[in-house]
């Protein structure tokens, strides 16, 4: 990997949209640290120290803390994602958008445009939400409707900014600029939740302590790492054999392919849906002011997961296997909106592909299920045991950080996929000076 970066660097192309993400990933920062207008920050943090759902901290380190200090990125790129889910899933219901989805370069650009404008929608009712819910408990100094609409188009036009620079990131800069974004924003975060973790179990300890310690803390972040590097790459590829048939006077096809299916085949998409149905009620609780007591008061601890995994306190743990079960729901539902077998079996029919001892039509669709759901199992259960981990060392041994199992599958799939497009640049150039030559 390192010299395929030290390769890369020579090259002035690579080079450039290196030094072009950089200079974007510091106008980032820079917008992280500066403030809304009219907003009382410290009335925020100590709004933000006092909540107990675990919602609040993933939000704000993908936010890459700019929603603790309120800044005008509060909202990063958190309504651009929600679009572009909604948008997907959207594709399922609505014809039209399936049509214009297969419509090659120009459907791509329809729908990109369209997400774009649910953002630009979904970011002003947030950022009206926030400035007229948060400013009446005194987040605006003083809370008159001048702040309240300078609040919302400052967080609205932050939003909008991001999402712009992101784009730019991906036609100018190195990989996806979207992911580039959210990756940045968790790595922020990163050195306060290491060093957090070693003021608490190394920093002060016996010697022997402290290296075990540190031993333990490194070996389940290298085991994790290991994981997610394996959930995110590793795939079963089902070969593909195409039957000859005449051109002319010609014998064409006889070619062999194969379908590749990941072991993650929904990625992250699962934890962000259950994590959203968990946390949603403690949000809307904690908005109201109400803290509700006797059977609501505990299913609400429940769902809480800041509360599982306390040895003294196993009963809120059921709220963990709630969670499981929405991740394996979600891993379930979500390939089968996204991948199509019994659409790819019929591809494979009409170009004359089949798979070796697979009959073609409705035995190959059948196949292709079978295959996907054992993947998917896998696939789930490596996010389970990747989600989870976090949750069991808070709650045993009380190691609260912000970095997620959520934020590690993000940043180890986005650094893949970047290396993955640095050595395809590399590849192009490498044949451009065959072809030169």
């Amino acid at each position: 990997m390192l010299t395929t970066l030290k390769n890369a660097m020579k090259v002035k192309e690579i080079r450039q949209r290196v030094i072009f993400t950089f200079i974007m990933l510091i106008v980032i920062r820079i917008g992280s640290q500066l403030p809304v207008p009219g907003v009382d920050r410290t009335y925020f943090a100590n709004w933000f120290a006092q909540q107990t759902s675990g919602a609040f901290s993933f939000f704000d380190a993908v936010t890459g803390g700019s929603f603790l200090s309120m800044s005008i990125l509060a909202l990063n790129i958190n309504p651009y994602i929600t679009s572009s889910i909604i948008i997907q899933l959207l594709t399922i219901a609505i014809p039209k958008l399936e049509e214009m989805q297969r419509d090659g370069e120009t459907g791509r650009k329809k729908m990109v445009a369209i997400t774009r404008y649910v953002t630009v929608v979904l970011a002003l009712i947030q950022s009206t939400a926030m400035a007229i819910g948060f400013g009446r408990q005194g987040l605006l100094l003083p809370y008159t409707w001048y702040n309240v609409i300078t609040c919302i188009v400052a967080l609205t036009a932050g939003s909008a900014f991001l999402m712009w620079l992101g784009e730019q990131i991906t036609e100018y800069g190195i990989g996806n600029g979207i992911s580039i974004v959210l990756i940045i924003n968790i790595l922020s975060r990163i050195p306060q939740d290491l060093s957090s973790l070693f003021e608490q179990f190394v920093i002060g300890k016996a010697p022997a302590t402290a290296v075990l310690s540190a031993a333990i803390i490194i070996a389940i972040v290298i085991a994790m790492i290991v994981l997610v590097v394996f959930l995110n790459g590793g795939e079963r590829r089902i070969p593909v054999q195409y039957a000859k048939k005449m051109a002319g006077n010609k014998m064409v096809g006889g070619a062999t392919s194969n379908i590749p299916l990941k072991v993650n085949t929904s990625g992250m998409i699962p934890i962000i849906f259950a994590q959203s149905l968990l946390e949603f009620p403690i949000i809307i609780v904690s908005f109201t002011g109400k803290n509700p007591s006797g059977f609501w008061g505990e299913v609400l601890k429940g769902l809480n997961s800041r509360n599982w995994c306390i040895p003294s306190q196993l009963k809120y743990s059921v709220g963990l296997l709630v969670y499981i079960g929405l991740l394996i729901f979600f891993s379930y539902f979500y390939t089968s909106i996204t991948f199509n077998p019994l659409m790819v079996a019929d591809n494979l029919k009409r170009q004359g592909g089949f798979i070796p001892g697979i009959r073609p039509g409705k035995p190959t669709s059948d196949y292709l299920n079978k295959v996907l759901n054992y993947l998917i199992f896998i696939g789930a259960v490596g996010l389970i045991i990747v989600s989870i981990l976090p949750y069991v060392f808070n709650g045993v041994f009380g190691a609260n950080v912000s970095t997620s199992g959520a934020s590690l599958i993000i940043i180890v799939s986005v650094i893949l996929e970047t290396l993955k497009q640095v050595e395809s640049m590399m590849l192009v150039r490498n044949y451009k000076g065959f072809l030169k030559d």
